[in-house]
């Protein structure tokens, strides 16, 4: 299935997308049952990078347009390929569609399924450049014409607070964005508070209790606010706990060597932040 950019049509026809979106999510569904846990799951997508593999040779007539297209993800997503392989193919064969339903121009209760659908997936995915412009085009865009429901909305615009907050470190727009539409969740509220205010505590707090899209929008600023933390800590006091330390960084001592470059010292069970100077 080739992008409709690159002079392939086959997803202009209303038929034809909806038999394409159908064996994605069917295939998407297949990848879920298969990690089994949902940590399983996020690792797989962590591990994503979007492959443009779907091409496949055009259709040669307009009859057999649904099952030669539905046969090409078909073939793409087969049994003796690694399940975690065939998360870049759904990414790409998402792009692909939305491409489509645009170029057909249509603003119906399908298009904002298939949005809904592919801004999830990208945020799992933590792709900005595929869920930020859809956010932005179901919302200003589709959501007049197909009225989603107030929940939807929500959601989505959560979606955008959270990724405004989080990833791109706007937390002015943020604010303005919570105002403009008006948004009633008040975990993304108590989200955006624990980050103006650089609350680590609270932020983790919120990140266990919200559900897993937000979780996973709210990663973006999580090394930062850490990093905030160790830095208070180191200015603050001169020892500490290891396990007061690993409990309010939410990391093991290891990987906050590792990872965070700490530089502190550990003698039994205390970490030596800075050492008093003897007068």
């Amino acid at each position: 299935m080739g992008l409709p950019s690159k002079g392939d049509m086959r997803l202009l026809d209303f038929k034809v997308q909806e038999a394409f979106y159908t064996k994605i999510v069917d295939r998407y569904m297949a990848i879920c049952s298969d990690a089994g846990q949902g940590v399983e799951l996020l690792r797989r997508f962590s591990s994503l990078r979007i492959l443009d593999s779907l091409n496949v040779q055009s259709c040669s007539g307009a009859s057999g347009a649904v099952s030669d297209c539905t046969g090409a993800i078909s073939g793409k997503f087969t049994e003796g390929t690694a399940r975690s392989k065939n998360l870049p193919n759904i990414l790409t064969a998402l792009r692909k569609l939305r491409e489509g339903v645009v170029a057909a121009k249509r603003m119906d209760v399908f298009a904002a399924q298939v949005y809904l659908f592919s801004i999830r997936t990208s945020i799992l995915a933590r792709d900005p450049e595929s869920y930020h412009p859809a956010i932005l085009h179901l919302l200003r865009v589709i959501q007049p014409r197909a009225s989603l429901t107030p929940s939807e909305v929500d959601e989505v615009a959560g979606y955008l607070v959270l990724d405004a907050a989080c990833r791109r470190r706007q937390l002015a727009e943020a604010v303005s964005l919570r105002h403009q539409y008006g948004l009633r969740d008040n975990y993304v509220k108590e989200a955006l508070h624990a980050v103006i205010h650089d609350n680590y505590a609270a932020f983790r707090r919120i990140q266990r209790r919200i559900d897993g899209y937000k979780a996973r929008l709210m990663e973006w600023a999580d090394k930062d606010m850490r990093l905030h933390s160790l830095k208070c800590l180191g200015r603050t006091y001169h020892s500490v706990d290891l396990k007061f330390l690993e409990t309010i960084t939410e990391s093991s001592w290891n990987d906050l060597r590792a990872k965070d470059g700490v530089g502190w010292e550990l003698m039994e069970g205390k970490v030596i932040i800075r050492k008093v100077k003897n007068r």
